[in-house]
């Protein structure tokens, strides 16, 4: 376990230090005001060199900050980034991250992240800093102008996460704004085996001085997939305004995403051996299988500057959500004899959150101050509903599956799944402190701040609505970055920061084993990162390198009982690489090395393993080279390697490393006075066939297999 007791004295000693910090001066009063940074709540960092990625983002309350005077790691993805890889969701763009891995939800299709050997549920990544309030299974990329990873412990810059995940890390998206040119853009897709989509992108800034501005996305994709017997529905829409004052700057958006999967390809728990990967189009699906959701969610966030010395910030959002799947998600043995059983289940969803603060600076006693007093607030309430047929189940064959009559889901059921009861009922609410001082002229940055965070959960019975089990409590959790500008190109950081996530509900099973705590609310689950790491800048391409010991409670089953008695402690190195280093020539490339291992388990038990899905490396390497010879070429590869993933705590069945290769290319062009591009691209080029992640939700270990070789083409053009 990381050092616990020592090192938040340190982060007290660190705030003493800063508040000190005048009195060890010679003049103890106050000075001409310097700003330390941007910090912007609402306006963007710069993008940087070859434009897939941007110099900065945003870092919770701290606001965007340039990646140097970070003292945190992460990266920022651009949308020119999703337009030239035509990724159709965050987890799509994120193969590009050395330090994430997508994998899978518990018996659905939520997209995963695994960041520093722990997931990220996609209904805990943030949309302008608001909990909870983006579509649950999968997000549009199409929709936002940035996808900011920050990686590591964050629950002082962020608070706790609603869901229960965010240990190793944080996603935020960043809506589209209308640009000063303006932009008007159709983009035409056809993808191999038979699904096509259409999207519309525009924008326009409006009033004598632009300050006005909007911006509409949307996107239609309906049609076969490459994976036999596989299709699907997508529409997604997305409108964003903003203003841009002097003082005043405002940035209003509402969307609607509809993800309809028909015969989706499964997940698959091995039992007691690893069978063979079947190829790549192969599909085990049940036809009478699908997973539906539909999405509604807003936001608005306003910024004022008062002064040079004074801003202050206010953002309200909102979701409704509603989730219908009917599944059957197979276990196996070696030679892949599957047996299924039906698992209906509903949700409905209802979340507000909201973020305020003020930021200031000042100069007292020759030192420059930056603070910041900001507060939160995420509630959600979600009825749900499940049905399970006999846990007997069917028959099938992994390599040559075969359709079964749909069983009644009769044999275990809890709630009507048309009109659910509500199930459970979260409120978080936290306020939060930062100072940020400047010392050695503005050479080194030392940021210390507490966020002090209630968690009120609930559950309630699925049957009767009576209420299950509560959780009430106010925790504080501090942190302390320090950023030591060496050089201007070169930085040396380091931070001690903690995660805090709130206690999970227990689900109806796992690994096809009915729990006999269902539906219980666990504690919640706290744990401590320390971290150090250099950042170097050659305007053109930049290198990053971190170093970090991270551990958190773990999730145990226990005679058929999930409990959060155990500890999972990771401690890696991350390289990353990205810029133009040479005209022409783009590059996004890394690699992460994790040493993971279970540190406290039941009774020792796999004490010492590793965990369950968690590669001991993994490298990306993605090139693109803008053709000099050919006017309006750009050529891209992308290969991504993971290394050997373990599928049972006990170390016994292990996971194969894999590998993908990517092609792409794109012409631009002008006809008729329009711009104008076409492009092409190839996922999965040798056809790998791969099962590429295990597990997804702790203590599960479920398989996910790779998708197959898959070409697509999209003409885009300017009207």
């Amino acid at each position: 376990m990381v050092v616990r007791g020592h090192l938040p004295r340190l982060v007290g000693a660190a705030a003493l230090f800063s508040l000190a910090q005048p009195a060890l001066c010679a003049a103890p009063s106050l000075e001409e005001i310097v700003v330390v940074g941007h910090h912007s709540q609402v306006d963007l960092v710069e993008v940087y060199a070859g434009g897939q990625l941007a110099r900065g983002g945003r870092v919770g309350l701290l606001g965007n900050v340039d990646f140097l005077d970070s003292p945190f790691a992460g990266q920022s993805y651009t949308s020119a980034l999703v337009a030239a890889q035509q990724a159709e969701s965050v987890g799509a763009l994120l193969a590009n991250d050395p330090v994430v891995r997508v994998a899978k939800g518990f018996g659905n299709f939520q997209e995963v992240y695994l960041l520093r050997g722990f997931p990220l549920y996609s209904d805990d990544i943030t949309l302008n800093g608001l909990y909870g309030i983006l579509p649950r299974q999968s997000v549009a990329a199409e929709l936002f102008e940035r996808v900011e990873v920050l990686r590591g412990a964050n629950a002082f810059v962020n608070g706790a996460t609603p869901g229960g995940s965010g240990v190793g890390g944080a996603v935020n998206l960043v809506p589209k704004r209308a640009t000063e040119l303006g932009n008007s853009e159709l983009t035409w897709r056809a993808s191999e085996g038979g699904q096509h989509s259409l999207a519309v992108d525009v924008g326009q800034r409006l009033g004598d001085d632009q300050r006005w501005g909007v911006r509409l996305n949307a996107v239609g994709r309906d049609g076969d997939s490459v994976i036999d017997r596989q299709s699907g529905r997508f529409s997604a829409a997305a409108l964003g305004l903003d203003y841009r004052g002097e003082q005043l700057r405002v940035a209003a958006d509402i969307g609607w995403q509809q993800n309809r999967l028909d015969a989706p390809r499964p997940q698959l728990t091995p039992l007691a051996a690893l069978p063979a990967v079947p190829a790549a189009e192969r599909n085990y699906a049940q036809p009478w299988t699908f997973a539906d959701e539909q999405q509604l969610f807003a936001a608005l966030r306003g910024e004022y500057q008062f002064s040079a010395a004074l801003s202050g910030w206010l953002a309200f959002g909102g979701r409704s959500g509603e989730e219908q799947n009917r599944l059957a998600n197979p276990s196996s043995d070696a030679e892949g004899n599957l047996t299924s059983y039906r698992f209906d289940n509903s949700r409905f969803d209802n979340v507000v959150a909201a973020d305020g603060g003020l930021r200031g600076v000042f100069k007292l006693g020759g030192v420059s101050h930056a603070w910041v007093v900001s507060a939160a607030e995420v509630e959600l309430r979600s009825r749900n509903a499940y049905a399970f047929s006999n846990f007997a189940g069917f028959n099938s064959d992994l390599y040559a599956p075969q359709p079964v009559a749909m069983p009644a889901a009769d044999f275990f059921v809890g709630g009507q799944l048309q009109r659910p009861l509500r199930t459970e009922q979260s409120n978080q609410r936290s306020v939060a402190v930062a100072d940020t001082v400047e010392l050695l002229d503005g050479k080194l940055l030392v940021t210390a701040g507490l966020r002090h965070q209630t968690i009120d959960n609930q559950t309630f019975d699925y049957n009767s609505g009576a209420e299950l089990s509560s959780y009430k409590d106010s925790i504080t959790t501090p942190a302390v970055g320090v950023v030591w500008r060496l050089a201007p190109p070169l930085s040396l950081y380091a931070n001690y920061a903690e995660s805090l996530q709130p206690g999970s509900v227990v689900p109806a099973t796992s690994g096809g084993v009915a729990l006999g705590n269902a539906g219980q609310l666990l504690d919640p689950f706290a744990s401590e990162q320390v971290e150090l790491g250099v950042k170097y800048d050659r305007d053109n391409w930049a290198v990053t390198a971190a170093l970090f010991e991270l551990a958190k409670p773990n999730l145990l089953l226990v005679d058929n009982r999930l409990t959060d008695n155990g500890e999972q402690r990771s401690r890696g190195l991350e390289l990353s690489l990205f810029g133009e280093p040479l005209p022409g020539w783009r590059v996004i490339a890394g690699a992460t090395y994790l040493d993971a291992e279970l540190s406290a388990t039941q009774a020792g038990l796999n004490q010492g393993n590793r965990p369950i899905g968690i590669a001991e490396l993994q490298a990306n390497l993605n090139l693109e080279w803008q053709v000099a010879a050919i006017a309006g070429l750009t050529v891209d590869a992308r290969w991504v390697y993971t290394g050997e993933q373990m599928v049972d705590e006990a170390n016994t069945i292990q996971l194969p490393s894999w590998q993908r290769l990517d092609l792409g290319a794109r012409y631009q062009f002008a006809w008729a006075g329009r711009d104008m591009s076409v492009a092409a691209r190839l996922e999965n080029a040798s056809n790998a066939s791969d099962w590429i992640s295990a597990g997804g939700y702790p203590g599960a270990n479920y398989l996910i297999q790779g998708g197959p070789r898959t070409l697509s083409v999209a003409i885009t053009a300017a009207f």
